[in-house]
Formats: C-alpha cells, structure tokens, sequence
C-alpha cells in the first residue's frame, strides 16, 4: 500500500508523541498500528526515516526551536503536540531540504488536526522567524 507524505507526517507525529511518554515502545508496532499495516506490509521507508532523523537529532531541533521563541519562553514550557510538531517541521527542512512553504504547511496541519488555534498561530511563528532567518543563506 502507498501513503502520501502527508499520511506518513501524521504517523510520525503520532509515533514521536507517543515515544514522548513511553520512549521503549516498539516503533515497528506503533507504525503498523497507526497505518493499519498487515503483517507482509512494510513501514513506509520515509516514516521510519522521520522517526529516527527527529529521535537522532533532537537535541539540535530543541537548540533551533529555543533560538526562536520568544523571551521567557523555553522548550520545557510548550505542550507537547506543538513540540513534536516543531520538532518534525524543523528536521523536514534542515536534514531533509523540504521547501519551506511545505514543511510550514504541513506543519500548520497538523496542529489544525492536533491542537488549536492558538498553537497553530505560535507554531507558525516560529516556522515564520526560522524562516526569515534562513531566507537570506
């Protein structure tokens, strides 16, 4: 079976913030869980990619997430969905070189799926000083 890159970002979402509270659980199983898989089906390469560039990764994501909120704001402070959201985003378009204008539509998807209006506005702040910073390189 095929899955739009869209339906994959929604698994990834999804298995990133599950990995949030239960970092020992079986990706495999998640991803199969998450898309319906039957047993002889394989995870889509690029969910498994996503998965593990924003779990390999992290670390730099949560710098550049931290370097573009706003005073007094820290990563501990943001609800999780906009974190795993931010997280993805930011992987799609520093290790993958996903145009901005997708990686931010995409994420303001997800929020809209995922968390509220609010959030939505916060998350394409950032996305939007990211990218303003990133313009000019």
């Amino acid at each position: 079976m095929s899955f739009s890159r869209h339906t994959i970002r929604i698994a990834a979402f999804q298995t990133l913030f599950a990995l949030v509270a239960t970092p020992d659980e079986d990706r495999d199983q998640l991803y199969r869980q998450l898309l319906k898989l039957g047993p002889n089906e394989d995870v889509p390469a690029y969910l498994e990619e996503l998965v593990d560039g924003v779990l390999d990764h992290q670390d730099e994501i949560d710098q550049t997430i931290a370097h573009y909120l706003s005073t007094g704001w820290t990563i501990d402070r943001l609800e999780r969905p906009n974190l795993v959201i931010l997280r993805l985003a930011l992987y799609e378009l520093q290790y993958e070189k996903l145009p901005v204008a997708v990686a931010i539509n995409e994420a303001l998807q997800l929020a809209k799926s995922f968390s509220d209006d609010k959030s939505r506005r916060f998350i394409n702040g950032v996305l939007g000083h990211y990218e303003q910073e990133h313009a000019n390189k």
